[in-house]
């Protein structure tokens, strides 16, 4: 049997890469005869870049403002005329250097990815892709702004759109959710970036006031659009000045050949950190389900967490033969934390094993 491994990271344990391989590893000690196929996947999240790097191109580096002003070296991939960022490798939530508490929540800002986009312009990429996903910020793309336009207000953002003038702009997004309101950046984003009400309020507040502005100076208002909300708002900023939004599963999707691969599988397993309702507005476990699901090919999902019912009708509709936790299988969330990449490798034998 041909099997597709093609799972997204999982949080801060696994990268795709790393999953891929526990899982193959896991699986394979039981079907030892089956062909397996890694093939790693993001949804313009962590590990982004590095899934893409596999196509070829260039890898640069570039010194940043981290997500608390402190510099980090962030990558990012340049392929052919287009270059490829990855927001969480600026001001993700694993570059905060502390735990997410209300005050990170509150300072967190995004003017390392607008450096980011600065460099890429600089190099002379006629398109820039930036990955949302994993942030530690609920900005609203205001520190992005602020870098590429010099102010953050409606000057700056003219003045970010004419420095980019000539290039194209995709925001590639993990989620469809608009900037504000209770399925927005601070709402439905906030608590796991360390927000306590009192930061949720205020980051609400906040974007509302920043969404007047970028809904007076873009072409059509923004904030509500799907995407906007993604990486904190980031999405936002970038759709103000002129971006295409598509799903980061999808950008990678295409420039790895999944549909080629899917066809040619009999089975495909996917798989992230967290199975959840999230999962459903465009994380890379359902993409895959989705597209093998008009391939006809079977799926199964490994996740580290599992927070659906496989009865809900979204859940359902995607048609899986498996929906498996990892941290059940293991008898607790902390001990599958513990050793991710054997845990990971001891459900996918047991569910290969029962195939």
């Amino acid at each position: 049997m041909r099997v597709l491994i093609a799972p997204d990271s999982f949080g801060d344990t696994l990268t795709s890469v790393e999953a891929a391989a526990a899982i193959a590893a896991g699986w394979r000690r039981a079907r030892p005869d089956d062909d397996l196929v890694p093939a790693p996947q993001s949804d313009g999240g962590p590990g982004f870049v590095d899934v893409l790097s596999v196509r070829g191109g260039r890898v640069h580096a570039a010194t940043v403002s981290g997500p608390l002003g402190a510099p980090v070296v962030a990558r990012w991939l340049h392929l052919g005329d287009v270059a490829y960022l990855e927001s969480a490798q600026a001001c993700g939530l694993h570059l905060l250097g502390r735990a997410p508490d209300p005050q990170t929540a509150v300072a967190a800002h995004s003017t390392g990815v607008g450096e980011l986009v600065a460099a890429a312009a600089d190099a002379g990429a006629g398109t820039v892709v930036v990955g949302l996903g994993g942030s530690g910020c609920t900005d609203g793309g205001r520190g992005l702004v602020g870098a590429l336009g010099g102010t953050v207000d409606a000057a700056g953002l003219a003045a970010a759109r004419d420095r980019l003038c000539g290039i194209r702009l995709i925001a590639a997004t993990d989620v469809e959710n608009p900037l504000l309101g209770p399925s927005g950046a601070a709402a439905v984003f906030g608590p796991q970036k360390g927000a306590d009400p009192d930061a949720l309020d205020l980051l609400e507040r906040r974007n509302t006031d920043w969404a007047r502005t970028l809904d007076a100076v873009a072409p059509r208002p923004v904030s509500g659009r799907a995407g906007a909300g993604a990486a904190g708002g980031i999405g936002a900023a970038l759709l103000a000045l002129g971006a295409d939004r598509r799903s980061g599963a999808e950008v990678v999707a295409d420039l790895t050949g999944q549909d080629a691969l899917l066809s040619a599988a009999d089975l495909v397993i996917t798989g992230e950190g967290r199975f959840d309702h999230q999962s459903l507005g465009g994380k890379v476990a359902v993409a895959v389900a989705r597209a093998a699901r008009r391939q006809g090919t079977a799926v199964l999902v490994l996740a580290g967490q599992v927070a659906v019912d496989p009865a809900d009708p979204d859940v359902a509709v995607l048609g899986l033969r498996g929906l498996h936790s990892v941290a059940e299988h293991a008898g607790g969330v902390q001990i599958a934390l513990d050793d991710a990449a054997r845990s990971l490798a001891a459900l996918a034998e047991t569910v290969a094993g029962r195939w």
